[in-house]
């Protein structure tokens, strides 16, 4: 009962962070039907502005904020500097941009901060356990919990309530009928982003705050994952990303688990069979028809 738990716990703890990714990738190609591979580096520019704000002294819950803030606002750069001049160019085009963005990124981190990875220090009220039974789970999994579901809970109230919220979820079906109804597209695209960036920040500080450092290429294996999670999901679907963001946990922290040892060394290439499989019954991903339907 205790290694199911700990199971539960991983899953949930993992999964909401792949979940929180992914949304940020399905928001954005909902209004400009792109996959932006420069994701991952707003997570770790995240991480980077965690760990300043820690060594400039400031306190842990300004610096998260801080970086959180940074994650939001350079993604808005990214979209006004790189995206928005190639916006009406094709899809290949758009995807060579968000790689360039990538690559650039990663150059700039790894000769203007550093090559190696960096140790971000955890106030020591973060690093105990706290006792389930006779299971421990983590304060920093349990802290991942509670804020991966309340930023889920907090956007789900922004694109049920709000107007933009509206707009973005419909512009994931027919984008130029939402420009008819009065909506700009710049300024939609712009929100897209910041809430992509303000998704991949939260994400990063709960990343690092798990794995206690930052890496210029920190961000590379989480974004990997999290287009995994947006393809099963169903591209443009925003529900589809979240259920596919904690199904990958599922998968990933299973094999994990219970694979026999002999078989670890394939984990990675026994997960992406089990994707495979999904995506063989799920062809256009677990709610991705209407998406597909209009491709």
């Amino acid at each position: 009962m205790d290694g199911i738990l700990t199971y539960v716990v991983n899953v949930v703890s993992l999964g909401g962070t792949y979940a929180l990714l992914a949304l940020g990738l399905a928001v954005v190609f909902s209004v400009l039907r792109l996959i932006n591979f420069a994701h991952g580096e707003l997570m770790t520019l995240a991480g980077y502005a965690l760990l300043a704000g820690i060594l400039l002294g400031v306190p842990f819950w300004a610096a998260v904020l801080a970086a959180v803030l940074v994650g939001g606002i350079a993604a808005v750069i990214m979209e006004t500097t790189a995206f928005r001049p190639v916006r009406n160019a094709n899809a290949a085009t758009l995807l060579m941009t968000s790689f360039a963005v990538a690559m650039l990124l990663q150059v700039v981190f790894q000769n203007f901060i550093s090559a190696r990875g960096q140790a971000v220090p955890v106030p020591s009220l973060f690093t105990g356990s706290i006792a389930i039974g006779n299971a421990q789970v983590s304060i920093i999994q349990a802290i991942s919990i509670v804020v991966s579901l309340l930023s889920l809970i907090a956007l789900k109230a922004f694109f049920d309530r709000s107007r933009s919220g509206w707009a973005i979820r419909a512009a994931a079906d027919d984008f130029e009928t939402v420009r008819l109804m009065g909506f700009k597209a710049s300024r939609l695209i712009a929100i897209a982003f910041l809430i992509s960036g303000l998704l991949a920040g939260i994400a990063g500080v709960l990343w690092v705050m798990q794995r206690g450092s930052v890496d210029p290429l920190m961000g590379l294996k989480p974004v990997l994952a999290a287009f995994v999670v947006v393809v099963i999901g169903g591209l443009g679907s925003l529900s589809g990303a979240v259920l596919g963001g904690y199904l990958l946990a599922a998968i990933e922290i299973a094999l994990q688990t219970w694979l026999p040892e002999g078989l670890a060394p394939y984990r990675d290439a026994l997960t992406f069979v089990l994707v495979i499989v999904v995506l063989s019954l799920f062809p256009n991903g677990l709610f991705g028809k209407r998406v597909a339907e209009k491709v």
